[in-house]
């Protein structure tokens, strides 16, 4: 373990200010960052401890949600008016994780976490040009029956790991985020990076800056939504492929449609060309089907992961026709 300072921020302007420091990482419940550290991938020089700052979820006269980034996953995929109003949060929430995990894990960090490819984790033995530009990657011709199969690059073709972001992304979640420069907000379907030439950066955080809220806007037909992970085995693992939808259906026909993928892509994948598709057509199993295709079109497989087409398709399909059934 590299030896580091620790210290606890007061307030968000306090962390950032310590955070302009080389070197310096913010902590939250450390359930990624202090693995990476115990696997010499992260060597911070000074940790900053925001468990402090605002945990808070509010709801707003306008009906959106406020969510402070140190706000528990437990807490969020608890609290009530995400379970009614957003209830593809909550399922992605307790898909993810541990009830251990879950109490531990702060949703600023979820959305910072790092991918769980095993080249990237195994610094002493694997190429990866993630943890170290320039070097290489070993996933290419290695096993990567986990990987990407779309918005990868020659790169890299690691896969984002979270569900709860997957979710976020479905729900036009906007992240808050504090700096040197001021306050600033970026959505989440832009917030992480797909990898192109440079893998290292994989978000639009500048240096210093801090995630300190996230923001659900209001949408009422999310209230009939669903979360579907399909992996390796019913205890907690990582996604294969994974689909967040909400859906708005009158008379038959989509009137709205929010659709985000994971485990696909090196960020939460936004499903915009499924998603037009459907708008205004009728709400049959064929349709879901050919906007789940057009969706895949630029779908790149990789030796070990072309299953997963398919296995995204029959996923949407699922789940929109789920959604479909629950208005009959």
């Amino acid at each position: 373990m590299t030896p580091f300072a620790f210290a606890r921020a007061a307030d968000a302007a306090d962390a950032v200010a310590r955070g302009n420091m080389p070197g310096t990482k913010y902590l939250g419940g450390g359930t990624n960052l202090v693995d990476l550290m115990r696997e010499t991938v992260e060597h911070p020089a000074m940790l900053v401890d925001v468990t402090g700052l605002s945990g808070a979820i509010d709801e707003r006269p306008d009906g959106s949600l406020l969510i402070g980034a140190a706000a528990t996953n437990t807490a969020l995929a608890e609290n009530r008016a995400v379970r009614t109003r957003f209830p593809l949060l909550t399922r992605a929430i307790t898909a993810g994780a541990s009830p251990q995990i879950r109490n531990m894990a702060t949703v600023g960090g979820n959305l910072l976490q790092r991918t769980r490819c095993g080249y990237f984790y195994d610094s002493d033995g694997s190429r990866c040009n993630k943890r170290e530009p320039g070097q290489g990657c070993d996933a290419l011709e290695g096993f990567n029956r986990m990987h990407a199969i779309l918005g990868a690059s020659p790169h890299c073709v690691a896969t984002h790991p979270s569900d709860m972001c997957v979710a976020l992304a479905a729900l036009d979640a906007i992240v808050h985020l504090q700096g040197a420069g001021g306050a600033r907000t970026v959505p989440l379907t832009e917030f992480h990076l797909v990898p192109e030439d440079h893998p290292e950066r994989e978000t639009v955080l500048r240096p210093g800056e801090l995630v300190t809220a996230i923001e659900l806007p209001p949408l009422v037909f999310a209230a009939r939504s669903g979360y579907r992970k399909v992996r390796d085995r019913a205890s907690y693992a990582f996604a294969l492929v994974s689909v967040a939808a909400a859906l708005d259906v009158h008379d038959g026909v989509v009137r709205d449609v929010r659709l985000a993928l994971g485990g696909v892509a090196h960020k939460p994948w936004r499903a915009w060309t499924a998603e037009a598709m459907l708008k205004g057509r009728p709400a049959t199993e064929e349709l879901f089907a050919v906007a789940a295709a057009a969706e895949l079109a630029d779908a790149r497989p990789l030796r070990d992961n072309a299953f997963k087409i398919d296995l995204v398709r029959r996923a949407i399909v699922a789940v929109l026709g789920g959604l479909v059934d629950t208005r009959s």
